[in-house]
């Protein structure tokens, strides 16, 4: 099998090609903007990476596309402090030049696994959120965060209908909150603009308090990069067609908490590891309104969590790791590749 991903540089396109080239004989063409985290597969004769611009390389991606057996388009924008200040760029990228893709694959018959989002699903009342009855719910248009689930639902919708009317494979899944080594960058977390864990990490050894948006009351349901791995390589690998024109949640709803008790247990973790311990017996928790960190467009849904029966039932995928193993693995990782570092 040869799989093109695009934005193969980024956190689930890096544990993804790992994946790959470790348990498998698949062949990747990887395409991304950076490449710095490219250089520990180099030399890899399964992996042909390129550099350069999704905007500008239309025809060389179009060839790809072509000549796989499958595309995934990781390329995106995937953090609430950039799709709130960037919403015009947010969208070219996550539906424009996506879409480009989605009709190439249209075209030359190569199945498609999109990457939607558990943003998707917005500010939804379900206690449980499921891929085909959850209403997607997003608020206001002076709120701009909500463009990155606008766009992914777009996504979503275009991908169905290509597959309803012209017969395009695909399978489309939605992460929630994936976490682990690599998720973001302490370059990021210096400009807060890191999702949670990372700029959490980022807060305790270089801040000494960490800034918790309206409390950190909001849930989320946290997913060891690993078992997301997991279930994504089970949708590739299709076996018995049986992930064909569905979506599918990947997340766990057992890993459920608040902000606030992430906050707690990463620094609690941390105060494990002795190159951490001082500056985590330090650190402070303190509430900030979510205007004075974001601004005025951002905006918030109180609980997230997946269903995920229909990866049990048709890919027999179930999430393995809990909140504090999960939690434990990445403070390691930390601890052993950025120490005091700003990478």
């Amino acid at each position: 099998m040869k799989i093109f991903i695009t934005g193969v540089n980024g956190f689930i396109g890096t544990h993804l090609t790992e994946r790959i080239l470790n348990d498998t004989d698949w062949e990747i063409i990887g395409f991304d903007l950076y490449a710095d985290n490219m250089s520990a597969y180099s030399g890899n004769p399964r992996l042909l990476f390129r550099q350069g611009d999704v905007f500008k390389e239309q025809g060389w991606i179009e060839e790809q596309v072509r000549g796989c057996d499958v595309v995934l388009p990781l390329a995106g924008i995937a953090k609430p402090a950039f799709y709130i200040k960037k919403p015009v760029w947010t969208f070219e990228l996550d539906f424009e030049q996506n879409l480009k893709i989605v009709r190439m694959c249209a075209k030359y018959g190569t199945r498609i696994i999109f990457p939607s989002t558990s943003e998707i699903y917005g500010l939804s009342a379900d206690e449980e959120l499921t891929e085909d009855e959850s209403q997607l719910i997003t608020g206001s248009i002076v709120k701009t965060r909500w463009i990155y689930s606008c766009s992914k639902q777009m996504m979503d919708r275009m991908i169905f209908a290509y597959g309803q009317e012209e017969g395009l494979k695909f399978s489309i899944f939605r992460p929630f909150n994936w976490v682990g080594p690599r998720l973001d960058s302490f370059k990021d977390a210096q400009k807060r603009t890191a999702r949670s864990v990372t700029q959490i990490i980022y807060d305790v050894l270089h801040r000494g308090v960490v800034s918790l948006v309206n409390g950190g009351e909001q849930k989320r349901s946290f997913t060891w990069i690993g078992d997301g791995i997991d279930g994504l390589m089970a949708i590739i690998a299709n076996e018995g067609n049986k992930a064909d024109g569905q979506i599918f949640n990947i997340g766990n709803p057992a890993n459920n908490c608040s902000i606030r008790e992430l906050a707690e247990m990463l620094i609690a973790e941390m105060k494990l590891k002795s190159v951490f311990r001082e500056r985590a017996e330090k650190a402070e928790l303190s509430s900030v309104q979510a205007s004075n960190y974001y601004g005025d467009a951002y905006d918030d849904m109180r609980n997230r969590v997946p269903s995920v029966l229909k990866m049990g039932e048709l890919l027999g995928w179930r999430p393995k790791t809990d909140m504090t193993e999960t939690l434990r693995r990445t403070v390691s990782w930390y601890a052993e590749n950025v120490m005091d570092n700003h990478e």
